[in-house]
């Protein structure tokens, strides 16, 4: 069996992200208390009441900087893909400013307006479930991965990841490397 290819989360996952997509609903005038993770920015905006222009004017795409770990273990990587239900305007400005070069890259507007979906990534990395390997934060993270029949593990390294017991859990971004192995 060949090496496991790894899809990607990006927000919470490979970058530390939480206060930089706090910020600009905080500067809005939005509750710390009432902002939620895990779907879609239009998602957000429409539940608490606002336009995703006035959000996306307000947010930073320099602020998040990568979980210790990361770049080092995405320079190792031969392929990798990314799978995120981020606005694809800071998302792409975000990888290029990092130097990070997925094969693939799907952001929100890639899903149609739903929640984001490993079948699209898998359709253009040519593999199939088995081939790959989802790492994320979140309940929907690893829902998305259930939808498809591939693996999770969770980002350990985010504190604010929420596995239960029996759930593969990495500690670190170099972890990842065990599981890849054939």
């Amino acid at each position: 069996m060949d090496r496991l290819v790894p899809v990607f989360d990006l927000d919470g996952t490979l970058l530390d992200s939480d206060d930089a997509l706090v910020a600009p609903f905080l500067a809005l005038g939005v509750a710390r208390e009432d902002i939620t993770f895990g779907h879609t920015l239009a998602h957000e905006c429409d539940r608490l009441g606002l336009e995703v222009q006035d959000y996306l004017d307000h947010y930073d795409p320099t602020a998040a900087e990568p979980f210790a770990g990361a770049h080092e273990l995405l320079a190792g990587l031969e392929r990798w893909a990314v799978c995120s239900n981020k606005h694809a305007s800071s998302g792409v400005a975000e990888l290029a400013r990092l130097g990070w070069e997925p094969e693939v890259a799907l952001f929100a507007d890639a899903f149609g307006g739903a929640g984001k979906s490993l079948a699209p990534v898998l359709d253009h990395l040519g593999l199939d479930a088995a081939q790959v390997v989802y790492v994320g934060d979140t309940d929907h993270d690893r829902r998305c991965a259930a939808a498809v029949g591939c693996r999770f593990v969770w980002a350990g390294w985010n504190p604010r990841a929420r596995p239960v017991p029996g759930d593969e859990v990495l500690r670190r971004p170099g972890d990842l490397v065990g599981v890849l192995a054939p």
